[in-house]
């Protein structure tokens, strides 16, 4: 019965997870409380929204044994965890559960960044956080919370601009999950990213976002410059590089 099920030793390996992820998201809202930010209900919509995210992983070898899970998802999944297994094997990235879990959240962002600048000026307004430091944007898991930041933003005198976004990285405080989100990119697409999220676990650097930005980056392209190798694929196109370099240097 339930009960003889709630006594039952050793737990179910997702519910041990899921508690263990929810004890270090607590720990995380404590460090904000002790930090003395005012803005409780924006963190409180951040805790909501990542403990929501966590709780719809699922391990995504179970999805591919499964005989009912769509086929074309089942093919996209398995080149995600062929590229999982080549970044820690090859590339010596962090070997842990992040993108060997999926996730379906039921929509086409994760989340809705919101940036803003002064008027006629390139340099970002600043937010900071305990853990990542100070980021040129802020985050929402609900594209109407974003538009109300915004709205406020402007009423400021500053210019905005808000972005969906696909993917983050929690910077190894948990088990990032693939999400639907991330299937709607290319295949090369989808195992760069995978490297560059990675990256951002192995090394990051608070309040230097150029750096930590450009580390990712590099391991991105080194990374599939790699995986192409090793899967027998022609390298990148070396005009479309060229491009790409260029309008680097043009911004």
């Amino acid at each position: 019965d339930s009960r003889a099920d709630a006594l039952a030793w050793p737990p179910d390996q997702s519910r041990v997870t899921l508690m263990f992820d929810a004890l270090r998201w607590l720990a995380l809202t404590a460090t904000v409380l002790l930090s003395g930010c005012s803005t409780l209900d924006y963190y409180s919509h951040l805790a909501k929204g990542q403990l929501q995210l966590l709780q719809a992983r699922e391990p995504i070898a179970k999805l591919l044994e499964n005989p009912a899970t769509d086929p074309s998802l089942k093919q996209r999944l398995a080149l995600a965890q062929q590229a999982r297994t080549f970044a820690s094997a090859q590339l010596s990235l962090p070997n842990n559960d992040s993108y060997r879990l999926y996730a379906d959240i039921q929509r086409p962002f994760v989340v809705w960044n919101v940036f803003a600048t002064p008027e006629f000026s390139l340099s970002p307004e600043l937010h900071c956080f305990p853990i990542a430091g100070c980021v040129a944007y802020s985050g929402f898991y609900s594209q109407a919370r974003a538009r109300g930041a915004a709205a406020l933003l402007k009423q400021q005198g500053l210019d905005t601009y808000q972005a969906g976004i696909e993917a983050y990285s929690t910077l190894g405080w948990f088990d990032d999950p693939l999400l639907n989100t991330m299937l709607r990119w290319s295949d090369e697409r989808l195992v760069a990213v995978i490297f560059h999220e990675l990256a951002h676990q192995q090394l990051y650097v608070a309040d230097d976002t150029a750096f930590n930005e450009s580390f990712a980056s590099f391991v991105e392209h080194e990374g599939l410059r790699q995986w192409r190798t090793k899967q027998g694929l022609p390298p990148s196109d070396p005009q479309g590089e060229q491009q790409r370099e260029q309008f680097i240097a043009l911004i």
